[in-house]
């Protein structure tokens, strides 16, 4: 498996994005999550990324499961988790990172998954009204106590990753990156190549769009993320299913996977690119894997952009509730 640099710290160029050790995109059983972190493992993936608040610590829970089921192995890990959502209802501001509210997320973290300490520490969501260099600054010192050994930001702006790096390191942003969201590619991929800090891609097969097996109009309508998004709506959809048709063409001419092939184009927009799909199935993690594995050559990535040009996606990536939080920049 090839390497990313993150921080100070070596790890897989593909990650394991765990909020799928949920039913968040269906339903899943135990047994199924530690056969897939099992797989992960044996193909080299070492990146684990996920949040207090998937499955409200379920997936942390998992990881914790795996990690007793399998000693010895949290060496060869590196788990990124997440806080700053706050959940407490009862009218409270939706996000909270207070130095005192990130700890006490990171450390319900660290007791679920039985670790003394994590890897990467992101804020979630950022709270606008709080300086970010506060918040490095509470951050940093989770550093300082041992808790996690780097730190992050998700769905932040370029320039409010130049402010919290000028406070401290910036191991990784996290921002969704694929064939069908290039957002990132109007200044957060370029401003985290010049700081050393790694782009986290998640969603990089576009919430199962670009696969062998796309998703259908009724497991859309069963999920409630997925119902909200414009471009899983009509007449979006159906246009989507369009291109990704064209998609699938290609990538069975390459020889891969449709999945692995995104997969594959997203790793090849920068070293310093990591993309962390998630699956619940074995079957289709290998076929991730196998374009982790794979070189796309100049002609491959321009074949690739004739079928998915730029501003392909009809629709937007969120709806209007679901961009509260993330920072827009352009």
């Amino acid at each position: 498996m090839k390497q990313i640099q993150i921080g100070d710290f070596k790890t897989s160029a593909l990650g394991f994005g765990a909020m799928s050790l949920t039913d968040f995109y269906g339903e899943t059983t135990l047994a199924q999550s530690l056969a897939v972190l099992d797989a992960a493992a044996a193909a080299g993936v070492r990146h684990i990324d996920t949040s207090n608040v998937y499955g409200m610590g379920q997936s942390e829970e998992v990881i914790g499961m795996w990690l007793r089921n399998n000693p010895g192995e949290r060496d060869n890990l590196h788990i990124a988790t997440k806080g700053g959502i706050n959940r407490s209802g009862q009218g409270a501001e939706p996000f909270d990172n207070s130095p005192e509210h990130l700890e006490a997320m990171l450390d319900g973290s660290l007791r679920r998954m039985g670790v003394d300490c994590v890897d990467l520490f992101y804020v979630h969501r950022r709270e606008a009204e709080r300086p970010i260099e506060d918040v490095t600054q509470s951050l940093a010192r989770l550093v300082a106590k041992g808790k996690t050994r780097s730190i992050g930001f998700s769905e932040i702006a370029p320039h409010s990753l130049r402010r919290a790096t000028a406070v401290h390191p910036v191991a990784a942003v996290q921002n969704e990156y694929s064939l069908g969201t290039r957002l990132p590619e109007l200044g957060l991929l370029q401003t985290c190549a010049t700081l050393g800090t790694a782009l986290v891609a998640f969603s990089p097969v576009l919430r199962g769009l670009l696969t062998d097996r796309p998703l259908t109009s009724e497991r859309i309508a069963d999920n409630e993320l997925l119902n909200a998004i414009p471009r899983f709506q009509e007449p979006n959809f159906t246009a989507n299913l369009d291109y990704a048709a064209k998609f699938r063409m290609v990538a069975a001419e390459m020889g891969l996977p449709a999945a692995g092939l995104a997969v594959a184009w997203c790793m090849a927009q920068g070293d310093h690119v990591l993309p962390i799909p998630g699956t619940r199935s074995v079957a289709h993690l290998a076929e991730i894997v196998a374009g982790a594995n794979a070189t796309l050559s100049t002609d491959d990535l321009a074949r690739i952009e004739t079928v998915l040009p730029v501003g392909w996606a009809h629709g937007d990536r969120y709806s209007t509730q679901q961009w509260i939080g993330p920072e827009r920049y352009c």
